[in-house]
């Protein structure tokens, strides 16, 4: 196996577009083209251009493909509508997150699975292994598709001009194919952000095409390219999970606050499903004593916390950062952590983050940070 990362379709003209490129999960991506402050507020009052192209698609087909993967994920996914979205989770038997994904309904018998780019071999080996005994087939599509977000809150008027789709009818969380910019697409209302967006499957050849005809409808509104640190800081401050900083495999759906995506009754396999048993216990500890809890932290000075420091309290140490970063909106450092249930409630203080050696200080805020108003 090659260590050279993998190139997405539209390597070349995020090169032409003078990119900072970085390897992310094997890919070679764009982190930033200029300023990360400026692309994180384009998204915020206009609207911004990402690829996405690194995630991993998994197309699920067969008249057994709601049976597998009810058995598979921790969701109800054969209540899914055609034509609807849900956010759900693989746990390993133990209950340990092994991904969390988004899984598209696209027909009676057909699902989109979408995993992080990182976990997208684990995903797809580990439904595969399960789909034993299931009428159904389970098909690696990472090479059959090119992933463009378009977000913000002039992304619906922008697409709008290059597709004859419906968005007006498209509900969030919902897809649908249609035509953008003369290419066939399936067209999500979905976006990893915190405001109204969308994510187009497009054929990898399609999309340059595609980027540059999005790029030209949304010149006058403000629309910029953007990369992953942006991506990031958006996804922080909208208080949204990120693999590998606040789900891991050794925290169940519960030890992160998500337990709700867990559902024990399911439309098929009488809710059997893999870690069942593991996560009902989970379901129990979380009623009765939560170890820690997933917080926002705000800063009150200018330090910015990073994964992996401490939370302190009264001198001992009371959780760790997941995620850190300045906030480009509320114009302070903050922070997602895991604190112990005593220091959790929104509004405690004499909070710190050990920052080298030195305790700054940081108020314990609900998530998320940041609300898009309806």
């Amino acid at each position: 196996m090659s260590n050279t990362p993998r190139r997405t379709a539209l390597d070349a003209l995020h090169r032409s577009l003078g990119a900072t490129m970085t390897d992310f999960a094997g890919w070679d991506m764009p982190l930033r083209y200029a300023s990360e402050r400026d692309e994180h507020n384009a998204v915020r009052t206009r609207a911004g251009l990402f690829d996405l192209s690194h995630m991993g698609e998994i197309t699920i087909t067969g008249p057994g493909a709601a049976d597998l993967l009810d058995h598979a994920l921790v969701g109800n996914i054969g209540s899914v509508a055609v034509g609807r979205a849900r956010y759900t989770m693989i746990c390993r038997e133990d209950g340990g997150i092994l991904d969390d994904l988004i899984v598209y309904r696209l027909g009676e018998t057909e699902y989109l699975v979408v995993a992080n780019a990182g976990n997208a071999q684990v995903v797809l080996d580990a439904i595969t292994e399960r789909a034993a005994g299931f009428d159904a087939s389970v098909r690696d599509d990472r090479d059959a598709y090119a992933l463009l977000a378009i977000q913000g809150p002039e992304s619906a008027g922008i697409l709008k001009s290059v597709t004859d789709a419906d968005l007006d009818g498209l509900k969030y969380y919902a897809g649908l194919p249609g035509t953008v910019a003369g290419h066939p697409a399936l067209i999500a209302r979905t976006g990893y952000t915190g405001e109204d967006g969308f994510e187009l499957f497009v054929a990898p050849e399609h999309a340059e095409d595609l980027w540059r005809a999005l790029t030209g409808a949304g010149e006058a509104a403000g629309l910029v390219p953007c990369g992953l640190s942006c991506r990031d800081t958006l996804r922080l401050e909208a208080g949204m999970p990120l693999y590998g900083h606040e789900l891991t495999d050794a925290l169940t759906p519960f030890d992160a606050g998500l337990g709700r995506v867990v559902k024990f009754e399911k439309t098929s396999n009488e809710g059997r499903f893999i870690g069942r048993e593991a996560l009902a216990a989970a379901a129990e500890r979380a009623e009765s004593a939560p170890p820690r809890k997933l917080v926002g932290l705000i800063a009150e000075g200018r330090r910015v916390p990073r994964s992996g420091m401490s939370v302190v309290a009264d001198g001992h140490v009371i959780g760790e950062v997941t995620s850190g970063a300045p906030s480009p909106t509320l114009g302070k450092p903050i922070a997602m952590a895991y604190v112990d249930a005593a220091h959790a409630a929104a509004g405690t203080k004499g909070v710190g983050v050990d920052i080298r050696g030195t305790h700054e200080p940081y108020e314990v805020v609900a998530l998320p940070f940041y609300k898009r108003q309806k």
